[in-house]
């Protein structure tokens, strides 16, 4: 049984009852997101556009704009987005149940008068179907305290992501929130190239998604359900899969990989529920890795090192 200090860090998050904040403050993200995407080099795998967990929400990190930058943050404690620019200047606009058009509106409006001017393509990526940011008055749920729980369980999240990327010496990504899929995510790579991804995103080109996969990968992540998967859950995958990652056996019980999804789950329960969490998704991230690697044949022994500790230098 979770203490109730683990229940505060991991709160319960039910996907029917904040589904259409969801999908709001999804979308929102994207119109932040797009702004970075429209102002920053690209950078492999497209680690240029993703956001990053705060102790208060999420953030671009600085833009650079000619000689200034500017940044913009959600503040899912004041809830509030912050628009702040190198020289001072804010602006801020309220999180409330407002229409997509009307958020991307006011966030267009603050740029302008900060000089900042950035226009972005208002077709949502990765969603089907999707309605132009400027003509959506469809999506307008805000729920303050949906919100708030998002952000602590990406909050106790990036902490156990964290943790779990100091354990390799290869290439790994930062610990970073693509607002396309609206997940968390932190991936490994084996150092190998990997075959031509087969595109085929919804709202996004197949030039990104295969410079994104250009090689082998082992990613994990968080993310809040959609389609099928109506509950919060965790996930891993290879990509390519080596034979026998289907079969394989991961730890803890509840994982089980998702043919439709191609990948291993383990929901955001489970987790939540557990006697230790933090220790419950370590044996994930851990257990679906290991299969990926051995199945792989990633070269394990040059890649990975011990889980990192405060204040103590890597032995070697």
């Amino acid at each position: 049984m979770s203490s109730a200090d683990d229940l505060e860090r991991w709160p319960d998050l039910p996907y029917a009852a904040w589904k259409d904040t969801y999908e709001t403050l999804h979308l929102w993200t994207q119109i932040v997101g797009k702004i970075r995407l429209m102002r920053e080099p690209w950078l492999n795998h497209s680690w240029h556009v993703p956001l990053y967990v705060t102790a208060r929400g999420l953030t671009t990190s600085p833009i650079p704009m000619g000689g200034r930058a500017f940044q913009i943050d959600f503040d899912f404690i004041d809830h509030l987005l912050w628009l702040r620019t190198s020289e001072g200047h804010i602006r801020q606009i309220m999180l409330a149940p407002k229409t997509v058009a009307e958020f991307y509106g006011e966030v267009t409006l603050a740029l302008d008068e900060l000089g900042l001017t950035t226009p972005i393509f208002t077709q949502p990526s990765e969603i089907a179907d999707g309605i132009p940011f400027d003509q959506d008055r469809v999506h307008a749920a805000y729920d303050r305290d949906y919100a708030n729980r998002f952000w602590r369980i990406l909050l106790s999240t990036h902490a156990v992501f964290s943790r779990f990327r100091t354990g390799y010496l290869g290439k790994v990504s930062p610990v970073h929130f693509f607002w396309g899929g609206f997940d968390l995510a932190v991936t490994r790579f084996s150092g190998r190239r990997a075959p031509l991804h087969p595109g085929g995103v919804p709202g996004l080109p197949d030039t990104v998604a295969r410079e994104a996969y250009s090689h082998e990968v082992c990613s994990a992540g968080f993310w809040p359900g959609g389609g099928p998967i109506d509950y919060l859950t965790f996930y891993s995958y290879a990509y390519p899969a080596p034979e026998g990652y289907a079969s394989a056996a991961v730890q803890p019980p509840q994982a089980f990989f998702s043919k439709e999804f191609g990948e291993f789950l383990l929901p955001y329960d489970a987790v939540r529920r557990a006697r230790d969490p933090e220790a419950t998704l370590m044996l994930f991230l851990q257990s679906t890795y290991e299969v990926a690697a051995d199945l792989g044949k990633w070269d394990r022994d040059a890649l990975e090192c011990s889980v990192g500790v405060p204040c103590r230098p890597r032995p070697l």
